[in-house]
């Protein structure tokens, strides 16, 4: 499927109490620095765009990962015909047909109704190229309307150019973080509005010409570095823009082929696809002599190298790079580095980078990050820095909030984080399985004494596991449980859901987690339960019903609340008792009845391309539930056929066959010809590229895992009694 058949309104239709996805229609490069899109309501906020609004307030240059996180460095050109009475964005709105309009990864094409006219605009990764057709030859007054919120400065530096700086932030370590555009118009403009100003609006008057075009290049670092990138690209016609843009995702999207005989179950793949590749945004230019560069906001000065930014750790660990070092292990490794420098600069990991350290969200996850590239070998150069960065987030608390583990002088001393911390049992969980995380770390780098260390560490999650409710529970400082438990009872001790949606977050062991259960069948009996419910929940601990309450409670699938990161690995929990065919009946429910390629097309927040790559992994039928393990655990395909472009040079064919509604079930897996008996395949095996063929069936097939081994544990050896 080609670039220009995504449309990006998909999973655009949200507002603040309920998402089908809370994703805004991005126009840009894979991994772009900048994104645009049309303003439609910028009055509801972070939610300023709908796809069912019929006015066009302009096309918006945003840094927006989320309506949760805010915008930065935003601003909106609006096309404008004829005297104005008033300059602000709320005078010069149109109305426009969404129906007629293109709404693509690589141009936006919107024609303004109250204006008659037509506009085109092609990003770059640095800037774009603005088209307008003046289509009332009547009006003699044909410009392009800056709006821009927050203060600016602006120069005009010839009859065809202008500089622009502005500064507007939703949080950032320097106050004057600035964002510099320059503009270069193909034909004379006069410049008129206040030239230095707050929250005001400025217009280039291109008199009676009827056709505008206007490149234009941005940066983080200087109006200088704006120009110069402008420099690169000013000479390029639409055309070239177009071309360059379609190339850009086209190389992505050939990474994985799929043929189905479902079209529009294809056209969500590749939606999903087109989403999975937008962050983390590209934070670094090129200076002179075409080395990497960027500005650190922490020290407010210019270093060299990647930085990358807009990506939520606590998300994206899960899916995000996963995919990438199959499919992306350049790019992945840039993003590393990239990472390592923000840790340069800060002292600690990033864990939620807008446009930096935010601290939203618990545990440093991007340890899973680290760790399962190591695993893999990628950028082995990176892992002994890593590995001093990991272990002192695990060691040391910051005095800023923002930064590293919160109660981790409590964790080391007690084992788990008191119910003084909010949100501790999420709290202590991720730690958990950061310290597995760093124990793998540690190996690759030949640290035998810190490995054991923290795979030691790494148990500590057994410390707040209740056997009498068989839940994940908060304790005091004393080693009590919270007292007056709720199973549903939603925050407090819990990040966005209660102790059905946190209790499962043992990722690194869930051998370990069912010899807390007693037994094999009383994990498998609280897995039903789970399943098996209404659901409910309880406000109590938020206060009010939050929109991850409401998501959950609008699909009939239990607690299983795929709307949200914690759950995505629920279905394959059947895999660790030797079960998978409990679960493929829900992946393959969960795919076609929650995701499709409408504005509605999700069941809750996407968040950076997590949900998005959920959909890639389960439709073709493995899933990364354990970051440095090295193993997928096995599910179904979605897809008669797939072709996946690995970044090893090899292929890896999918197949699945017979592939019917009613074939929900695995009857038997093989991989290049040899019969797959486990309920996982290795990372070092799919690599190399081969075929992996699902037979598929409408009945289960027990007998075929009768001797099954169970994918990885930290306690591989903790399930033995168990399975004899």
């Amino acid at each position: 499927m080609k670039i220009n058949k995504i449309d990006t309104r998909h999973g655009t239709a949200n507002q603040s109490t309920f998402s089908h996805g809370n994703c805004l229609p991005y126009t840009g490069f894979p991994w772009g620095m900048n994104y645009f899109a049309p303003s439609t309501g910028a009055a509801r906020g972070a939610w300023w765009f709908h796809p069912e609004d019929r006015t066009f307030e302009g096309y918006r240059i945003t840094h927006q990962p989320s309506p949760w996180m805010g915008d930065f460095s935003h601003l909106t050109m609006t096309p404008v015909a004829g005297p104005l009475p008033e300059t602000s964005l709320w005078h010069t709105v149109s109305s426009y047909r969404p129906e007629e309009s293109t709404f693509n990864p690589t141009q936006l094409k919107i024609t303004q109704l109250r204006y008659q006219i037509t506009s085109q605009l092609i990003p770059s990764m640095y800037g774009g190229i603005l088209s307008m057709n003046y289509q009332n030859l009547s009006l003699k007054d044909n410009g392009l309307m800056l709006h821009l919120p927050g203060s600016y400065e602006l120069q005009q530096l010839d009859d065809y150019s202008l500089e622009l700086s502005i500064i507007n932030f939703a949080g950032c370590e320097d106050e004057n973080f600035t964002f510099y555009l320059k503009f270069t118009a193909d034909q004379p403009f006069v410049l008129s509005g206040n030239l230095s100003d707050e929250d005001s609006s400025v217009r280039l008057d291109f008199k009676a010409a009827k056709q505008v075009q206007i490149h234009f290049a941005t940066s983080f670092i200087s109006k200088e570095q704006a120009a110069l990138n402008l420099e690169r690209e000013q000479d390029n016609s639409a055309e070239t823009y177009l071309e360059n843009a379609e190339s850009a995702w086209n190389n992505l999207f050939s990474r994985i082929e799929i043929e189905h005989h479902n079209q529009q179950e294809v056209s969500t793949f590749y939606h999903n696809l087109y989403r999975s590749f937008l962050f983390p945004q590209t934070f670094y230019e090129f200076d002179q002599e075409h080395q990497k560069i960027h500005y650190d906001t922490s020290s407010k000065t210019v270093k060299k190298g990647p930085l990358y930014t807009n990506n939520g750790f606590w998300d994206t660990f899960r899916t995000v790079y996963p995919l990438y070092s199959l499919i992306a292990v350049d790019e992945y490794g840039d993003m590393l580095e990239g990472f390592l420098n923000s840790y340069r600069a800060t002292g600690f990991l990033p864990k939620w980078l807008s446009p930096d350290e935010r601290g939203l969200m618990p545990g440093t996850l991007i340890d899973a990050v680290i760790a399962d590239a190591a695993s893999k070998n990628i950028r082995p150069d990176l892992m002994p820095e890593f590995l001093e960065a990991m272990k002192k987030g695990a060691t040391s608390q910051s005095e800023n909030s923002n930064y590293g583990r919160r109660g981790t002088k409590d964790y080391l001393k007690l084992g788990y984080v008191p119910l003084t911390h909010h949100e501790s049992v999420n709290h202590t969980l991720d730690y958990a399985f950061s310290d597995y995380c760093i124990s793998q770390v540690a190996k690759q780098t030949g640290d035998k004494e810190i490995s054991d260390f923290y795979a030691h560490q790494a148990k500590n999650y057994q410390n707040i596991f209740d056997s009498e409710t068989g839940f994940m529970r908060a304790k005091d400082a004393d080693g009590n449980f919270r007292p007056d438990f709720l199973d549903i009872r939603w925050g407090r001790d819990y990040a966005e859901g209660s102790a059905w949606q946190t209790s499962w977050s043992v990722l690194h062991d869930f051998a370990g987690l069912i010899k807390l259960h007693g037994s094999r069948e009383n994990f498998e009996n609280k897995l039903i339960e789970l399943c098996n419910q209404r659901p409910n929940f309880n406000v109590e601990g938020y206060g009010f019903e939050i929109h991850e309450m409401s998501e959950m409670a609008a699909i009939e699938f239990g607690q299983v609340a795929i709307s949200n990161q914690p759950s995505f690995h629920y279905p394959y929990l059947f895999s660790y008792i030797g079960k998978p065919w409990m679960a493929t009946p829900l992946i393959k429910n969960l795919l076609t009845e929650t995701f499709n390629d409408s504005p509605k097309g999700y069941p809750g927040d996407e968040d950076n391309g997590t949900m998005a790559a959920w959909y890639i992994f389960s439709s073709l039928g493995f899933y990364p539930v354990t970051a440095a393990s090295n193993q997928y655990v096995l599910g179904i395909p979605l897809w008669d056929k797939a072709r996946i472009n690995l970044s090893s040079g090899q292929q890896l064919t999918i197949l699945a066959e017979p592939n019917a509604p009613q074939q929900v079930f695995v009857n038997q897996i093989t991989f290049t010809d040899k019969k797959v008996n486990d309920t996982f395949i290795k990372h070092e095996e799919l690599i190399k590229g081969g075929t992996l063929k699902f037979d598929l069936g409408i009945v289960p097939n027990p007998l075929k895992y009768t001797n099954e081994q169970l994918p990885y544990s930290l306690t591989e050896n903790s399930l033995l009694t168990d399975q004899t």
